[in-house]
């Protein structure tokens, strides 16, 4: 792969873009890592073929022994595939992917699709879009979530950011190795729609390092914790049992939710209340603990006043 260049004169003058030409009916996989290996094994049967390539020759030599086309470059991919993913590690590998000398746009057809997997600033597929659209190629992003143990099971869900026009083939070839499908919006929704299912994921990860410290100081034995969260999770669908509305603003009185969620809000508050004793007793700090308790019924759309946590002073809006 040759270095990154920089846009706009990462690829050919309009003049050298090739012909006009049918779409090619096989589909492209660029970055066979930890996440793209899996994803790009559940295409091996695609009708129209797969052509593979990563910087790594070992990474290709599944592939090629199950009858996958194995390319020299990016440019190679664009050649035989009209969907085509790509799953790197950062921006600066997207750009050189599809805007390198020997990068997609130097060989796409109009009407290729270009695929980002990768989780990246919501700025760079957009303006990658801009610049592909005068070639008459379509750029998305469509970052996944669900992990490589979703990766191997062909479960992933992917968020896509893509054109009305472009989603519909996205979909198609995204299906094989997906089990849930969102289209976000139009280049860039994607990833923003990413950022914010992360930003709850990581967040939840730091609260569970709190839990852990309170249950260890009282006790608990914390593997079996572990499984009761991971049991009761999978029944009640944790955090996201909440995200059922299509707004974040305060829930109207009459709205049907509106009497569970302020249920949800006062045993919420109760059990927080609680666990702070309990924390007090055996002396861990809770910080996320008492944000909770600060912004629990805002975050619920059922703001009302509460007992504020133990030395703050501050109500709920």
């Amino acid at each position: 792969m040759t270095g990154r260049a920089d846009l706009p004169g990462a690829v050919p003058d309009p003049g050298t873009v090739p012909d006009p030409a049918a779409v090619p009916a096989g589909v492209g996989f660029i970055g066979l890592g930890q996440m793209g290996a899996p994803m790009a094994k559940h295409l091996r049967e695609w009708p129209g073929g797969l052509t593979v390539y990563d910087v790594l020759a070992d990474a290709t030599e599944w592939f090629a022994q199950k009858g996958a086309r194995v390319a020299a470059s990016p440019r190679d991919v664009a050649a035989t595939s009209g969907v085509i993913s790509v799953m790197v590690r950062d921006d600066a590998q997207v750009e050189d992917v599809v805007c390198g000398t020997d990068g997609l746009l130097a060989a796409a057809v109009p009407g290729t699709i270009i695929a980002v997997h990768s989780t990246i600033s919501d700025q760079t597929t957009p303006r990658l879009a801009r610049f592909a659209q005068a070639r008459g190629v379509h750029i998305a992003d469509a970052p996944v979530s669900g992990g490589f143990m979703g990766a191997h099971q062909g479960s992933l869900a992917v968020m896509v950011g893509a054109s009305d026009a472009a989603y519909p083939r996205c979909a198609e070839a995204f299906g094989p190795w997906a089990g849930l499908i969102m289209h976000a919006g139009p280049p860039g929704a994607g990833t923003r729609a990413k950022l914010a299912r992360n930003l709850l994921h990581f967040i939840s990860f730091a609260a569970a390092g709190e839990a852990l410290r309170l249950a260890e100081a009282a006790g608990i034995d914390l593997k079996e914790l572990g499984n009761v969260v991971r049991y009761t999770d999978a029944i009640t669908g944790g955090a996201g049992a909440i995200m059922l509305r299509d707004t974040a603003a305060p829930l109207p009185a009459d709205d049907g939710l509106y009497g569970i969620f302020a249920h949800a809000r006062d045993l919420g508050n109760k059990d927080l209340a609680l666990a702070a004793e309990l924390a007090a007793k055996v002396g861990v700090e809770l910080p996320f603990g008492r944000l909770a308790r600060t912004h629990l019924a805002a975050a619920l759309g059922v703001p009302g006043r509460q007992e504020p946590p133990p030395g703050d002073t501050a109500e709920n809006p």
